[in-house]
């Protein structure tokens, strides 16, 4: 049996290749580039690749995705690089292995973040978190995206999936889900940026953070970051800070309540509770907090919901005066636009 070539080598293999303007006779050529067979399947065309981890598919345009192309045929090549159990923390592991092997071979990548429940072109994304890196290039990106049974390395035309993306900034509620960062790699010239929504009422926000905090410690694990973010609560006292969800490889949340509020019946613990979040504040500051768990262990809903119940209960009285600090957009070098969550940044 041959030896499964590395990750790292099929990614420069992929950048080097020529797409041939993802027509079908440059996909064709693309594929004897590789030396890939021609394999067609009753969903769509794939490429044999004699990996263990399966055959490469390509996604020709369809109905959703002839709005964004300009004489493609197709719009990426996926191929599968790793499989894993289906478990949170043991997919988030698969893709951060993917992510080290490619980050020392390619550089760091231009562009990194979540695509939440909405992905490229309205799919929809695995359950546990939806993480991805991007080199971007010219004509073509390579992705390194969360799959259905694993990391996979995806090859694409770049100005349909960033034309798809622009162009979801609607501003209507839930057009755009996950976050996305950029760092200032030259790769990033002409990069655009779609426009934000705003959550208008307190169940948009509840869905928006539930789906946020409960993928989160799997994400920012596969991504190989660290999330500080401050919330802040417009009241008529001012605007104090509320709220602080740190992330990592565990998901951890403070709450600074004011002297009038009974924390405890609302659900927040103390250090006692909550032992693990000692290695992240004093005993003392934040009083009142909640360890949410690692990858696949937080409650979205539950966690939404408290701290929801928690701002109104100090008196935010709309959604758009709970408020996310501006720390938390400046990521590892990455400036971060956390679409997703609908709500204002400060």
């Amino acid at each position: 049996m041959e030896p499964v070539e590395p990750v790292a080598d099929l990614a420069r293999r992929l950048v080097a290749a020529d797409s041939g303007g993802w027509t079908p006779d440059g996909v064709k050529s693309l594929a004897e580039q590789l030396g890939w067979a021609w394999a067609d399947t009753p969903a769509h065309p794939e490429l044999v690749t004699g990996r263990s981890t399966g055959n490469a598919r390509l996604r020709p345009v369809g109905r959703f995705e002839e709005r964004y192309v300009s004489g493609e045929s197709y719009v990426e090549l996926a191929v599968p690089v790793g499989t894993a159990a289906p478990d949170a923390a043991a997919q988030a592991a698969a893709f951060a292995e993917a992510r080290r092997e490619l980050t020392a071979a390619l550089g760091k990548p231009s562009v990194m973040g979540s695509h939440g429940d909405l992905g490229p072109f309205y799919d929809s994304g695995p359950l546990w978190g939806a993480p991805f890196l991007r080199w971007r290039g010219r004509p073509d990106t390579l992705e390194l995206r969360a799959g259905k049974a694993g990391p996979e390395l995806v090859l694409q035309p770049t100005d349909p999936a960033e034309n798809w993306f622009w162009r979801q900034g609607i501003g209507e509620e839930n057009s755009i889900s996950g976050f996305f960062g950029s760092n200032r790699d030259p790769a990033n010239a002409g990069l655009g940026f779609p426009g934000r929504w705003t959550a208008r009422s307190w169940e948009t926000v509840t869905r928006s953070l539930a789906d946020f905090l409960g993928a989160l410690p799997a994400e920012t694990t596969a991504l190989g970051i660290s999330i500080g973010m401050p919330f802040y609560g417009r009241t008529d006292r001012g605007a104090p800070l509320l709220f602080d969800v740190t992330c990592s490889d565990r998901l951890s949340i403070g709450c600074f309540a004011p002297d009038d509020l009974d924390p405890a019946a609302l659900g927040w613990g103390t250090v006692a509770q909550h032992p693990q979040t000692a290695s992240i504040w004093s005993d003392d500051d934040p009083v009142w907090r909640v360890d949410a768990g690692g990858p696949g262990d937080p409650k979205g809903s539950q966690l939404a919901e408290l701290l929801v119940a928690t701002a109104r209960a100090t008196g935010v009285n709309d959604p758009t005066d709970l408020i996310v600090g501006g720390e938390a957009s400046y990521v590892d070098g990455y400036d971060i636009t956390y679409y997703g969550l609908g709500l204002p940044t400060g």
